[in-house]
């Protein structure tokens, strides 16, 4: 019992800081202004990455079949019209001519969460508005080619198991191991996102070993969310009826929104442990 109150008695002190961290930060605050800039961001965002379809060796519905894990069914309905509409009309052209715009729109999710984690860690943002923009956007292309990867792996993995591990003589019941597995690794991709935006988007200097616990909260934190409030909206929560047309709209603001305290709370997290080592 002394042992447990021992080990006990940190961790509720780490609770109730983090908790004052929430509440003085303002949290749930700054995931409303989160949820609205990712709804200006993920339609040009979706817009550049089904442009470069014709580059990669998978099509619209794998992307759609992805988004539609962890999107609720009204919400990945709104995104699905809306993405079909934009890409007819634009002729195919998006790519060739507005490819900076467009980056430039989609960056405005992670130029959001740049300012949330800057006010984690109680910095102000003195780089210049194009110099941060730049930054929100090779943030932005790094993040697109993490999840080109994660893609890739459903894609690839089964011929990439069955040549390294037929080299070895590996049974059948091996491959269908490595056929789960390549799942595993695909859903670890969330954590490197997470890593790497948790590093770099603070304006101020971040060890990688203080990003580890906030990264590993934002990726389970993130898909269990994201899990159980589609779940929720596609068993019980009817919003087409309470809000008609704009069911969807509203649908996809409160997954926002919620996606938005999972990842600032993950940078509090972050901050907070950079405090408790005397890093600020």
């Amino acid at each position: 019992m002394e042992r447990f109150k021992r080990y006990f008695k940190p961790v509720k002190k780490f609770g109730m800081d983090l908790f004052k961290r929430f509440s003085d930060d303002e949290v749930t605050g700054l995931s409303a202004q989160l949820s609205y800039f990712f709804l200006l961001s993920i339609f040009p965002l979706l817009i550049f990455f089904v442009t470069l379809l014709g580059y990669l060796p998978f099509d619209q519905q794998d992307i759609i079949g992805l988004l539609s894990t962890y999107v609720p069914a009204n919400a990945m309905d709104l995104i699905e019209n809306n993405l079909e509409q934009v890409i007819e009309s634009s002729g195919g052209g998006l790519l060739s001519v507005g490819i900076i715009g467009t980056l430039w729109s989609a960056s405005n999710g992670i130029n959001a969460i740049m300012r949330s984690l800057n006010k984690a860690y109680d910095v102000e943002e003195n780089r210049s508005f194009i110099v941060g923009r730049l930054i929100a956007i090779s943030l932005l292309i790094s993040v697109l080619l993490l999840i080109v990867v994660a893609l890739l792996l459903p894609v690839f993995g089964r011929m990439i198991g069955e040549y390294v591990f037929s080299m070895f003589g590996a049974s059948e019941e091996f491959l269908d191991v490595w056929n789960t597995l390549r799942w595993v690794v695909s859903s670890s991709v969330f954590f490197l996102v997470f890593l790497y935006l948790y590093r770099l988007a603070p304006n101020t200097k971040v060890y990688l070993r203080d990003v580890l616990y906030g990264a590993i909260f934002a990726t389970i934190g993130w898909q269990l969310s994201s899990l159980g409030f589609s779940f929720y909206v596609n068993t019980m929560g009817d919003y087409s009826a309470t809000y008609g047309s704009l069911g969807g709209v509203i649908v996809l603001m409160i997954w926002f929104y919620i996606s938005g305290i999972i990842i600032i709370t993950g940078g509090e997290i972050n901050a907070l442990i950079a405090e408790y080592k005397g890093r600020k």
